[in-house]
Formats: structure tokens, sequence, C-alpha cells
């Protein structure tokens, strides 16, 4: 069981955030976040919004502490990756 995390470095909602992925299934995903006490909600198609102030409790509950690009690398490569949704296209 691996879990990944990048560094805190997006901001959104007056806040910065990491990204926290399995490179195994979501189930682990899942499973994971639940264990150090993320809610659902920060569940985004293919990973969990991780707060800066809960970075240490990923960390410490065993997430490997990767950078961004290895992070997408992995997911992208588990098969796990899924696209943005894109908003829906006006009349043209």
């Amino acid at each position: 069981m691996t879990l990944y995390i990048d560094a805190p470095t997006w901001p959104g909602h007056g806040r910065v955030w990491s990204h926290l992925v399995s490179d195994v299934s979501f189930e682990e995903l899942h499973a994971f976040a639940a264990s150090i006490g993320a809610p659902a909600r920060g569940f985004d198609g293919d990973h969990y919004d991780i707060p800066s102030d809960r970075y240490g409790d990923a960390v410490a509950a065993g997430a490997v502490e990767v950078g961004s690009k290895e992070l997408l690398r992995r997911l992208t490569e588990a098969g796990l990756r899924r696209p943005k949704r894109r908003p829906p296209r006006g009349p043209e």
C-alpha cells in the first residue's frame, strides 16, 4: 500500500492544498483518507485535496512525499488519472 502526497502549494478557498493519490486503487485511497480524517468532500475525481495543516498527518500515516510531476506520473501510469471536467460549451 503506497499513497503519495505533493507539497502544499496549491492555493484555493483561502488555504493552501496538497494532492493525495494512490497508485493502486481508489478503494485504497478512500480508506487511507478516512484513516487520517479527510472528509469525503475532499475527493476530487482521482485525488484528495489535503489542506496544508493536515499534510503532516498524511505523511506521519505513511504517505510518501513526492513532487507534483512525480505524483501525476504515478497516478497516470496506474491508470487512475481521470480527465478534468470541462464546463459545458455554450451555443455557437
